[in-house]
């Protein structure tokens, strides 16, 4: 992992013992040369720099309703997509989990690729579908404003399908072309962004059976929902090792935002209080309801500005449990003394999760590289914009050095 957390030294003490521990010892060393580089081939994105919330690489039509993070991700994505359906032949891009469409939207009518857009829920796919429209309609009005531009593609919208694709099976939505082409003449190119858990391993699987699918382009997420055995170990060499087994615990922090939260301790801020929060809320759940592991608490907004019991009980509620089951404010106060020391316990946890990921991604390249595919991870988002940045690309055919021209930015891209 290339690059320094440049730590500086916040005002607590126990604050400053998390930097001490990250920032000078030798644990971030051998973290940092065992992990995977997440340090992309560009500089962190120039395309923010006029305006932090409108890439400047993005036409305006793709970035209303979209995020910067957003933003950033279906572009580079979408433009490594178009080079790597180039390379191996594509006549079709399938896009799995598809959400509200964005990447799908970009590649279609940005880019000009055939894309199938996949999603389970049906509520998403009637807002991609809204959104397609909208889009059309912008663009149709830019050409109009602008006739002498030249359009390199006839926009074609994205063909969306309500589907859930089941991990564990293969899924006939997924290989069937679109219109009335053979599917003996299909080329199929699989991609997911974020795919969550168990469908990032069912786009690997798919790759690895169907003989339509001539590549992959997949980005993974939500480590911690992986299917458990089935989802993680999936390569025989990695199955083969001693303790490879990976606790949810460790899962679930690999999903999180090393860079990101580098600065935060830099900053040394009241929001770092939220983790002692949210333990001293476990601590009373498990008092409460002892069989209620992992639940999922929303987000409480501004939490470090309310009093720590008044988090508790909002957290309560969050859960079904009664919010005016008595509390000692005691024990509660005697939890948030122990502030510093959650931070920094939490700080050294976070310097594990580039390793986690990293095992749970090479899983994934040996699991293919086994079968006598070709297969790289690449580093194509800003880590500080999106920590999940690494995109796994296999193909069924070697592409040699040109595995290199995928990382690189569009000159002309706007």
């Amino acid at each position: 992992m290339a690059g320094s957390l440049g730590w500086t030294g916040p005002t607590t003490a126990g604050h400053s013992a998390a930097g001490d521990a990250w920032g000078r010892g030798r644990g971030q060393s051998t973290a940092r040369a065992l992990a995977f580089t997440r340090t992309p081939k560009f500089q962190t994105p120039s395309e923010f720099r006029e305006n932090p919330s409108q890439s400047s690489r993005l036409k305006a039509p793709f970035r209303k309703h979209v995020r910067p993070k957003k933003q950033h991700e279906i572009r580079r994505l979408g433009e490594l997509v178009r080079k790597l359906s180039d390379l191996t032949g594509c006549t079709q891009v399938v896009d799995v989990g598809s959400g509200q469409g964005h990447l799908s939207r970009f590649m279609s009518l940005g880019l000009g690729l055939r894309v199938k857009s996949i999603e389970g829920d049906q509520r998403l796919v009637q807002r991609a579908q809204h959104l397609d429209r909208e889009v059309l309609q912008a663009l149709e009005k830019e050409e109009k404003r602008n006739p002498q531009v030249v359009q390199t593609h006839s926009p074609r919208s994205p063909h969306h399908v309500v589907q859930w694709v089941d991990p564990g099976t293969l899924c006939e939505e997924v290989l069937l072309p679109l219109e009335t082409s053979p599917r003996s003449e299909a080329r199929l190119l699989l991609t997911g962004l974020h795919a969550c858990g168990d469908l990032s391993v069912a786009l690997l699987r798919h790759f690895s059976s169907c003989p339509e699918v001539a590549a992959l382009a997949s980005v993974g997420c939500c480590y911690m929902k992986l299917s458990d055995p089935g989802g993680y170990p999936l390569s025989r060499c990695v199955a083969a090792l001693p303790g490879c087994e990976l606790s949810y615990r460790l899962r679930e922090g690999a999903c999180h935002a090393l860079e990101d939260y580098a600065e935060r301790l830099q900053e040394a801020g009241p929001g770092l209080r939220t983790h002692c929060y949210r333990a001293a809320l476990e601590t009373v759940i498990r008092h409460v309801q002892p069989q209620l592991r992992r639940p999922g608490v929303q987000g409480i907004p501004r939490a470090h500005e309310l009093k720590i019991e008044e988090y508790v009980q909002r957290g309560l509620q969050r859960v079904g449990l009664d919010p005016q089951l008595p509390l000692s404010r005691a024990a509660l106060e005697a939890q948030q003394a122990q502030e510093n020391r959650v931070v920094a316990f939490y700080s050294l946890a976070l310097l594990l999760a580039p390793l986690v990921e990293t095992l749970i991604l090479l899983d994934r390249l040996l699991y293919l590289q086994e079968q006598g595919f070709h297969s790289e991870l690449l580093p194509i988002f800003s880590p500080e914009l999106s920590p999940r940045n690494l995109v796994l690309v296999a193909t069924k055919r070697p592409l040699g050095p040109a595995f290199s021209v995928l990382e690189t930015e569009d000159a002309d891209a706007r």
